[in-house]
């Protein structure tokens, strides 16, 4: 079965169509690259298109093509695909950013749970607000709840790898072996080098930091903090010498910056041409 834009389109053989995508939000853009990519293999003239990482307002033109009237019925079924959702997840992270003047450090780490199609897009709009999607730059382990389930305890999970060299060793603590505070004491003493509290809970945080200061323990680890955190508990999280927040549904729940397709000129000359030809 052949595609009926063809036949919709047939009377416009020749006509040269220019588009725009518009913001209709304010954010930060993302999936730019992946949208001119697009263009081009749908034989798009791309005449303008802002960067990821851009700010962007209601109102501004994001892109600009042109091309056959078939050509701009697919782009505007595709071409914002790339970009209104990552947009949006790179202005959440951009948000987080900027309140903590990336001290502590912002991270994602919850595209891990998102479909193989979208992990890619993901990482790259958290990375293209400033955010990062690891929580360590350099190699690392990370030992997580299940982890510690399986081999019955936060030491003796540490202690399995403890021969595994060149390699951070990262312990999740939720505080179902021992008390959260005895957790992150024995994780730093059986080698770990960062601490994820990841309860959800700020009062967890002030005990272990407090814990570990007088126990003479803290220098020697980064404590990371993570759990439904919102911006609205960023300033108090800063004062409680976090290194690190993971922030998951707060950057990739966020909503899509809306955006729309328009056509903004129609060129029939050729067409025109084409029909004096025939005469």
């Amino acid at each position: 079965m052949g595609d009926i834009r063809d036949e919709i389109f047939g009377s416009l053989a020749g006509t040269r169509v220019t588009a725009s995508i518009i913001a209709d939000g304010d954010g930060v853009l993302a999936g730019a690259s992946s949208a001119a990519e697009a263009a081009e293999e749908l034989g798009l003239r791309l005449e303008a298109m802002l960067a990821d990482g851009d700010d962007i307002a209601a109102g501004d033109e994001i892109a600009r093509f042109s091309g056959t009237p078939k050509q701009m019925a697919v782009a505007e079924d595709t071409l914002m695909g790339f970009m209104a959702k990552p947009s949006g997840i790179a202005a959440a992270a951009r948000g987080f950013v900027s309140e903590t003047g990336n001290k502590p450090r912002v991270v994602c780490g919850a595209w891990k749970k998102m479909p193989k199609v979208l992990k890619g897009a993901l990482r790259r709009a958290v990375v293209i607000g400033g955010a990062s999607c690891r929580i360590s730059s350099e190699p690392f382990l990370y030992l997580d709840k299940n982890y510690t389930r399986m081999f019955g305890g936060i030491r003796e999970t540490l202690d399995a790898v403890a021969d595994m060299k060149g390699y951070l060793k990262v312990v999740q603590l939720k505080g179902r072996h021992k008390d959260i505070v005895s957790e992150a004491s024995e994780a730093v003493l059986s080698g770990a080098s960062i601490l994820f509290i990841d309860t959800g809970r700020l009062e967890d945080v002030g005990a272990v930091v407090g814990a570990l200061a007088e126990r003479g323990q803290r220098g020697g680890v980064e404590i990371a903090f993570g759990g439904g955190v919102g911006l609205e508990q960023v300033a108090e999280l800063m004062d409680l010498d976090v290194d690190i927040l993971d922030i998951g549904r707060n950057i990739l729940d966020a909503p899509l910056l809306d955006m729309r397709f328009e056509i903004v000129a129609v060129d029939h000359s050729e067409q025109r041409g084409r029909e004096d030809d025939a005469v």
